[in-house]
């Protein structure tokens, strides 16, 4: 399914510049409520796009369209919302710094401005996705009914942080990316970008009982291979910098409301919230989610168990994540 688009115009950005000819890649999927009760917000994750969000709902699921009116909403720097790639007044090297503050108010002026909407059931999604959900429910508390961030946290580690400092090193040590300013894609970086984050995206327990086959690779090297042709090819170097540097300056407390008080911004906090991260996740670990819901009002803690690591939460790898996920989903829109 393609994708609409929302002009937003000229964005105010947190950190004082502007994104200029802002617009949003969105898609919708079923009907809004006669008294708009159903709404479903899924942002979208790192190297993920509304498509991609497809694999989380269907018939027969906790999130159906037939029931639910499921808005999935790309963004900055993925290639299809505004991005260094796609951006005629702003591209490549001169892409300005976007927040997830700045993503979600963008995402609010869609949903009301554009689709008419006045309350969220729920906002949930996958790592960046969830990161962005735990935004939606501190700048928007009366509006979000429940939050469901999965392998996701509310503010970037300092260890995610420099996970996301070695990816980037190797994307950036090819010559070519000549500080963002290339005319060809920089795709020895972008090769060495996928090689080094495959390492990361899945437990040591995948790769030593050797789950990989259980995805169609024969063994370790056939996988690094296909991660590394996936970002030389598909991917333009400046976008995946671009979500990069959001992710890594990630934080709910961050801007003059709660001026860096996490506890302060959690506890604002009117979302029914389930945390649901993966006991083997490298970069987004549970202890993060366990604090984090001991200061978010009513959360619920509900780590999940599995050697796919943080790629448990891909659609297809681990049937009991998603059974587990479809059961939480379910839960809060119940309530």
């Amino acid at each position: 399914m393609g994708h609409k688009t929302f002009k937003l115009g000229n964005l105010p950005l947190t950190d004082g510049g502007t994104l200029r000819d802002a617009q949003l890649a969105y898609q919708t999927y079923g009907t809004l409520s006669p008294v708009g009760d159903n709404v479903v917000v899924m942002p979208t994750f790192y190297t993920g796009s509304h498509e991609r969000n497809e694999g989380y709902f269907g018939p027969g699921r906790a999130l159906d369209p037939a029931r639910h009116f499921i808005v999935s909403i790309n963004l900055f720097g993925g290639g299809k919302s505004t991005s260094p790639s796609n951006s005629t007044q702003q591209p490549g090297a001169i892409f300005p710094s976007v927040s997830f503050q700045d993503n979600i108010r963008a995402q609010h002026t869609l949903l009301t401005e554009e689709l008419n909407v006045e309350r969220i059931a729920l906002v949930l999604g996958w790592s960046m996705a969830g990161c962005q959900a735990y935004h939606w429910a501190v700048q928007y508390p009366e509006m979000v009914g429940a939050i469901l961030p999965f392998c996701a946290s509310a503010r970037t580690s300092p260890h995610n942080f420099v996970f996301l400092e070695g990816v980037k090193a190797a994307l950036c040590t090819d010559p070519v990316w000549n500080n963002g300013d290339y005319d060809v894609q920089p795709t020895e970086g972008l090769r060495a970008f996928g090689r080094v984050y495959a390492g990361w995206a899945f437990s040591q327990a995948f790769y030593r009982n050797g789950l990989y086959q259980q995805l169609g690779y024969d063994n370790v090297e056939s996988l690094l291979g296909d991660w590394a042709t996936d970002h030389a090819e598909n991917w333009d170097a400046n976008d995946l910098l671009c979500k990069l540097a959001t992710w890594q300056r990630g934080d709910v407390s961050s801007g003059p409301t709660f001026n860096n008080d996490f506890a302060k911004a959690l506890g604002s906090i009117h979302a029914r919230t389930i945390l649901m991260p993966c006991n083997q996740d490298l970069y987004f670990p549970p202890e993060d989610n366990e604090i984090e819901a001991a200061l978010i009002p009513n959360a619920q803690f509900r780590p999940v168990t599995s050697d796919f690591g943080h790629c448990a939460a891909n659609p297809g790898n681990d049937a009991e994540f998603e059974r587990q996920l479809d059961a939480n989903i379910a839960e809060l829109l119940a309530q």
